[in-house]
């Protein structure tokens, strides 16, 4: 009986610090994606469609740049991948949520 008491304390806190948990990274304006063109915006216009990166990394030699957004039930995030003059190379942009569905 003291198995099934803790258990069932253990389950409720669990649920309760997963309805607490915050969004990862920031929301971004999705609606803008589509303005994207691969070998003419710069890295420039991306910092002024979408702000500041979530992350930074590179990619095969190439610098990339992350926008995502995480939350308990979906998932969006856009990574940017540029080339050495920091026109966008490509791009891939992903997301579970469904206003998002058909972008």
């Amino acid at each position: 009986m003291k198995h099934i008491a803790t258990l069932a304390l253990f389950a409720t806190l669990t649920l309760t610090l997963a309805a607490c948990m915050p969004t990862v990274g920031q929301p971004f304006a999705v609606t803008k994606v589509s303005s994207i063109e691969i070998g003419a915006t710069t890295k420039g216009n991306i910092q002024q469609m979408f702000g500041e990166p979530w992350r930074t990394g590179i990619e095969d030699g190439f610098k990339t740049w992350t926008y995502g957004e995480y939350t308990m039930k979906h998932s969006r995030d856009l990574l940017i991948r540029f080339d050495e003059e920091d026109k966008v190379k490509s791009y891939s942009f992903s997301s579970s949520f469904p206003e998002d569905k058909d972008l």
